[in-house]
């Protein structure tokens, strides 16, 4: 397989009914799988530095976002079935 073919590769798919996209391959569920577990391990930290956690998951959201629309097929938009 060539390297164009692995770098256009989607990770995701568009949901059938509304907003966002459904994890599909190995690669999307690992993205999806590391940023529950990042999430979930800093919450301990929360309550010590509320702002910094607030500025990480932003961070956070905003990255996942990106590399989903990206690696979506079609990118995001709103499905009606």
């Amino acid at each position: 397989m060539s390297n164009a073919k692995m770098t256009n590769k989607y990770w995701f798919t568009r949901k059938r009914y509304g907003y966002g996209a459904t994890p599909v391959t190995w690669e999307g569920w690992l993205l999806t799988l590391g940023f529950i577990i990042i999430v979930t391990s800093r919450v301990l930290d929360a309550e010590k530095r509320p702002f910094q956690f607030t500025m990480e998951l932003i961070v956070l959201i905003f990255v996942l976002i990106i590399v989903a629309i990206k690696k979506t097929e079609g990118g995001f938009k709103w499905q009606w079935g």
